[in-house]
């Protein structure tokens, strides 16, 4: 490769960076940029707290929210190379007491289906105010419940399923099960599994369940006009019109009692995420072999539509793109990718061999599928690089 790209990639990443803080849009951002397995840019810019004028720097931590899914899934998938758990064994294998019904009858619920969202359980923002997650007084995994994994688990189970299992896609809290699965296969609290299965073996350090230094965690801001406000504790943020908020507390960060959420509870940096993603893309080397890597990207749910974002399908933890010109995006057909909602995206393309992780601390603008700087930085990056060599010129 020669230096040309690098510089125009310098150029139009931080051209989208400086944007976005210049508008006001972001308050701070740490962007990575990887390539085969090299590093081509990095940056930390704007405020990890700007009423403390606080910069953002490279060991910034940050509330994961979703991005914890990816951590959780690889857990879960080195527990399957081992033998300890089944990708396809009913998940009562581990959790006997799990066990949610369709239309009054038991359902099978499979590790695969928790992974990949084909579960048929759902996510409290994705109902009606008064739905039955609610109702059930189930957590989403960000705010301050009070609640034990358990017994969120066991709220979790008697709801009723969307859809049998294995038979659609919904976003849901299936990861925070999977947690729990994780910890009754191995005998351990979920963060202790975490870091046995995950983090330790990476050599990632200030990434899991507990927040390790309080003095770099990023203040959480919300989008409001003319700028950012920073979130209340705790808070409810509007993001699909007609159905519940997004019920966040900042404050859980610091609770060391909140119970461990595999889908949204994690904290870490932007250089640990990197590390997993592109591990995961190079093999999945020391978590596990490279054909269960290869598992968690191939498209859980080829004949299964996801109604609201045409053109991608979903693996175990993450989207999959299926087609590029319908889902409106730059990558390459094969590419991975996923965010969280305290304002994270991150994608991965295996084809071109790019990673490439964005952490802000502003929800939702700095979220994939949500907000504008996601969109502007994934064009930006395949405005510098080019046509890949797969590609018409």
């Amino acid at each position: 490769m020669t230096s040309l790209p690098n510089i125009s990639l310098t150029a139009r990443v931080d051209a989208v960076i400086d944007g976005a803080l210049a508008a006001e849009r972001i308050v701070g951002a740490v962007v990575l940029v990887a390539q085969g397995g090299e590093t081509l840019h990095a940056r930390a810019a704007g405020f990890a707290d700007r009423e403390a004028g606080v910069p953002m720097r490279a060991n910034t931590i940050f509330r994961l929210a979703s991005v914890s899914k990816p951590f959780t899934a690889a857990a879960a998938m080195a527990l399957v190379a081992q033998g300890r758990l089944d990708l396809d064994g009913p998940v009562t294998d581990w959790l006997p007491d799990f066990a949610p019904t369709f239309e009054g009858r038991p359902a099978c619920i499979t590790l695969r289906h928790l992974l990949s969202h084909g579960s048929g359980l759902g996510y409290g923002f994705l109902e009606p105010v008064d739905g039955p997650l609610h109702r059930a007084g189930v957590s989403d995994g960000m705010d301050r419940s009070g609640l034990t994994l358990a017994e969120n688990v066991r709220r979790i189970a008697s709801v009723p399923l969307l859809f049998a299992p294995g038979t659609g896609f919904h976003y849901s809290v299936g990861m925070d099960v999977a947690g729990a699965a994780i910890a009754a296969a191995t005998g351990r609290a979920l963060p202790e599994a975490m870091r046995d299965l995950v983090t330790l073996p990476l050599g990632v350090i200030d990434t899991g369940f507990a927040l390790t230094d309080p003095s770099r965690l990023a203040a959480a801001y919300a989008d409001a006009v003319p700028r950012p406000h920073r979130m209340r504790e705790p808070d409810r943020l509007p993001l699909v019109p007609g159905l519940a908020e997004v019920a966040m507390d900042p404050a859980r960060a610091f609770e060391a009692e909140a119970f461990p959420s595999g889908g949204a509870g994690m904290v870490g940096t932007a250089a640990a995420v990197l590390r997993l993603l592109d591990g995961l893309r190079q093999g999945g080397d020391p978590l596990m072999p490279p054909a269960f890597a290869a598992e968690m990207g191939r498209d859980q749910i080829p004949d299964v539509a996801i109604g609201d974002s045409p053109g991608w399908g979903h693996g175990l933890g993450f989207a999959v793109l299926r087609d590029p010109l319908a889902a409106g995006v730059p990558h390459s057909p094969g590419t991975w990718c996923w965010g969280g909602a305290y304002g994270h995206s991150w994608f991965v393309d295996p084809a071109r061999s790019l990673t490439v992780v964005a952490l802000t601390n502003t929800a939702f603008e700095g979220m994939a599928n949500a907000g504008r700087f996601p969109a502007d930085l994934a064009r930006a990056v395949y405005a510098a690089l080019g046509p890949s060599m797969q590609e018409p010129a």
